[in-house]
């Protein structure tokens, strides 16, 4: 699936009522959402992009981000953290806009589903929601700053 052919399936959704469309085939998984959030009018997001598939496992292999996890291990040895990480490549926001709260802080409790960042790839915000349930210990990721396929944004104590 190349751009072109995404594109022309995000202009038929627009135009259509359809609030969900999955497409599943070997190399991509696609998901695309419309929902109005926060004043914003209907978006379409998109959860995996076919782009970012092939570059996933160089990336993967990179990311030292495993390595920064070590620290708070040694210090409370009977913690461990769980890790949010973006399923896509793109630029990491905080907020839904520059004027609006931030979506968690250190400190806040998340549920599974909870919103806890956007991620915008091709002028597409994306929704990344917590696959984990805890207190945000800590945010990995500076915000507006590149995310690269499977970095950790956030550090979750199951407990807390």
């Amino acid at each position: 699936m190349n751009i072109k052919e995404i594109k022309e399936l995000l202009q038929l959704i627009d135009k259509s009522n359809l609030t969900e469309f999955k497409l599943e085939t070997d190399d991509v998984k696609l998901t695309i959402r419309t929902k109005d959030y926060h004043e914003r009018k209907s978006t379409t997001y998109i959860q995996s992009a076919p782009e970012s598939m092939p570059i996933a496992p160089a990336m993967a292999m990179a990311a030292p981000a495993p390595a920064e996890k070590a620290a708070p291990k040694a210090e409370e040895p009977t913690v461990e953290y769980l890790e949010i990480r973006s399923p896509i490549v793109g630029t990491f926001y905080r907020a839904p806009a520059p004027d609006k709260p931030q979506f968690v802080k250190v400190g806040d409790h998340v549920n599974k589903g909870d919103v806890v960042c956007i991620v915008e790839a091709m002028k597409l915000f994306n929704d990344i929601e917590s696959e984990v349930s805890g207190k945000i210990v800590k945010v990995m990721v500076d915000d507006a700053s590149p995310v690269e396929y499977d970095q950790v944004l956030f550090l979750v104590d199951p407990n807390g």
